[in-house]
């Protein structure tokens, strides 16, 4: 990897860690104040989406979960 590059990437990592946490706070505050009642359209819309786009699962993942324990556990 070329320095430039490499300089790059650290500017790109430096610049996430400060905007990152504001970010996180401008998502948080945005979620605090979002009101269901102001946007039952939105909502429903959203909603309806992920039903008509469902999958079926043959089980819950407990069982494969399980199978990785114990792989993991050998």
């Amino acid at each position: 990897m070329q320095e430039a590059d490499r300089q790059k990437m650290k500017a790109w990592v430096a610049h996430w860690k400060r905007v990152g946490p504001v970010l996180a706070r401008i998502r948080r505050d945005e979620l605090r104040a979002f009101r269901y009642e102001d946007n039952i359209e939105v909502v429903d819309s959203l909603l309806q989406l992920g039903y008509e786009f469902r999958t079926e699962r043959p089980s819950s993942g407990l069982v494969e979960q399980q199978r990785l324990f114990m792989k993991a556990r050998q």
